[in-house]
């Protein structure tokens, strides 16, 4: 009589479902907030390349306008929310591939990010973000 009462009793079988399922929410909904920070550094990275890029227009020479690039980069890195201008780097210098091109190249070390707290728990990207943008010389 009593093994009956308790094989039919469903009480806490809604305890023991969020129980098993609270874990993977979590992990899914940090998972969404760090990938989100994180895409947004990398845009914030590539906006910073082109218009250090978009910059460096007005430049005569190389060197000037390397020199323009850079400092467009060291002037407004720290407008960006998800960028700490600490862990940026600038390169600028005419394109490997095409010789009336110009590319301004940041990179930024994003291991300032909160996210990488999480790093045992998701399987993140690499912390250093990359991306170049590329201007032709005289405008067209």
């Amino acid at each position: 009589m009593v093994s009956r009462r308790l094989l039919s009793d469903h009480g806490g079988a809604s305890a023991i479902e969020f129980a098993l399922v609270l874990p993977l929410f979590l992990l899914l909904i940090v998972g969404l907030i760090a990938y989100g920070l994180y895409f947004g550094a990398a845009h914030a990275t590539a906006q910073l390349a082109a218009d250090a890029a978009r910059s460096s227009v007005a430049g005569i020479s190389d060197a000037e306008r390397a020199a323009l690039a850079r400092d467009y980069v060291t002037r407004n890195a720290a407008v960006y929310a998800l960028i700490n201008p600490q862990y940026v780097t600038a390169l600028a210098a005419t394109s490997p591939t095409n010789a009336t091109d110009f590319r301004v190249t940041v990179r930024y070390d994003s291991s300032a990010l909160p996210i990488w707290r999480f790093a045992p728990f998701l399987p993140l990207p690499s912390r250093i973000i990359e991306r170049s943008a590329t201007i032709r010389r005289g405008g067209y």
